[in-house]
């Protein structure tokens, strides 16, 4: 490991208002980092139900497979597919 590793929190509670405003922040990290299909699946993602919303991070996660440089974003990509079961 390397000082520039981090390591992520896992959080297991996030409800809908924390899963929404953290898939905006991904999705603004996307855009700044110039991955456009990864953007767009992450956009208009309030009110989506859980099935909507699991198709567009999981298409997501696809897009990043094998992308090591996009790591982070991948790691919390995931800590919002593992929270999605909190949505009723």
């Amino acid at each position: 490991m390397t000082m520039n590793d981090r390591t992520l929190k896992l959080v297991t509670n996030l409800n809908r208002p924390a899963i929404e405003a953290k898939l905006g922040e991904l999705r603004r990290s996307a855009q700044a980092l110039k991955l456009a299909e990864v953007a767009a699946l992450l956009a208009g993602a309030e009110g989506l139900p859980r099935a909507d919303l699991e198709k567009r991070v999981r298409g997501a996660l696809k897009l990043l497979a094998g992308k090591p440089e996009h790591r982070t974003l991948t790691a919390q990509l995931e800590l919002v597919e593992y929270n999605l079961p909190n949505l009723k």
